[in-house]
């Protein structure tokens, strides 16, 4: 491989919307865990219960909220 090819422009675009890929699948993976064990306090059935789904409708926008104001401060600190 050409050493010149590691600096394209197309390689770090592909490489920073990898990471920003793996950015996002660690979130969510992060807001199942942490929502799944505020929220669900039996063993799940079929359907989540009216409680169970407004808890975790609640918690993931709750998440979702905190990371964009997280994000916006740390653009903000650049």
């Amino acid at each position: 491989m050409d050493p010149s090819a590691l600096n394209s422009p197309d390689l770090q675009r592909f490489l920073n919307q990898e990471k920003e890929k793996a950015m996002v699948n660690e979130m969510v993976a992060k807001l199942t865990s942490v929502c799944w064990d505020k929220c669900i306090t039996g063993t799940p059935g079929n359907k989540f219960s009216s409680s169970e789904s407004a808890c975790l409708s609640n918690c993931a926008q709750r998440f979702m909220d905190l990371t964009m104001i997280i994000m916006k401060r740390i653009q903000s600190m650049q």
